[in-house]
């Protein structure tokens, strides 16, 4: 099955020292790119040198250690290389929209550049995945595809894998609607188009995936957290522009920072 596509997607998966996608580092990043005028998809695998220790735990799940990636480069070597080979392409992955997507925008960050996912739409696979089927990524190869999953927490095994996994969606809810309950049924929302898949795959409610942000009731960004929790931020940015300062200078991750300086351009700046 071919990927209907208007512009490139990328699927990509990182491997990193933790969870925490405002403090941990990425330590490997692989990526694949179909684009709509090739037959053939590009890859992309780096091992990258954190810079800092890499947690036992962690060395538990992927196996990387510390030597492995002691005479490699560090992000900031290869961000221009990563950033590129992304280009103004859609991007997709498992977990992605919680981990893999805000990671990157940290790392990206830290050496002053942006990647940002305006006019950028994202497939989050295992949000399908769990929607429709719930399960792990090892699970849905053998549910899917019909195979085992070899080389977990591998991050190019990883996205291989990712990659043909949302190949087995795409044909097993070919015209299968989503029973939501009694009352409710989507109409088979899992269909052969990125912006499709990136609105049945998006969480409506929370915007960045640190859950600072969502939308209320009439759509309308809200803080989702402190003294202005349930509050436009536009609103409480226009009252209080200490408040912009503060958020801006502190430790939220740049999905967040990127969301709130667009907001205050608009409504206050502008």
């Amino acid at each position: 099955m071919k990927f209907n596509l208007t512009k490139d997607l990328i699927f990509f998966d990182v491997e990193s020292t933790g969870l925490n996608v405002v403090r941990d580092r990425i330590l490997q990043i692989a990526l694949i790119k179909y684009s709509p005028n090739k037959e053939e998809p590009e890859e992309l695998s780096l091992l990258i040198n954190p810079g800092v220790p890499i947690p036992a735990e962690s060395y538990a799940i992927h196996g990387i250690s510390a030597q492995d990636v002691a005479n490699k480069p560090t992000f900031g070597q290869v961000a221009e290389q990563i950033y590129n080979f992304i280009g103004d392409g859609d991007l997709a992955g498992y977990n992605s929209a919680r981990f893999d997507v805000p990671i990157l925008m940290e790392e990206f960050a830290r050496v002053g550049m942006e990647l940002s996912m305006e006019g950028r739409s994202s497939v989050d696979v295992q949000r399908i995945f769990y929607k429709m089927e719930p399960r792990t990524l090892s699970a849905a190869m053998r549910y899917y595809c019909n195979k085992e999953l070899e080389g977990a927490h591998d991050a190019l095994a990883d996205v291989r894998a990712t990659v043909d996994v949302l190949k087995g969606q795409l044909e097993r809810y070919d015209g299968v609607d989503l029973i939501v309950d009694e009352e409710k049924t989507i109409p088979a929302p899992i269909v052969n188009d990125v912006k499709a898949l990136h609105d049945f795959t998006s969480d409506l409610k929370t915007i960045d995936a640190t859950q600072r942000l969502k939308y209320n009731a009439e759509g309308i960004i809200v803080f989702n957290f402190g003294k202005y929790a349930n509050q436009a931020v536009a609103d409480v940015l226009k009252k209080d522009k200490n408040y912009y300062n503060w958020i801006i200078t502190k430790d939220f991750s740049s999905q967040v920072k990127q969301i709130i300086k667009r907001i205050y351009n608009e409504h206050v700046a502008g």
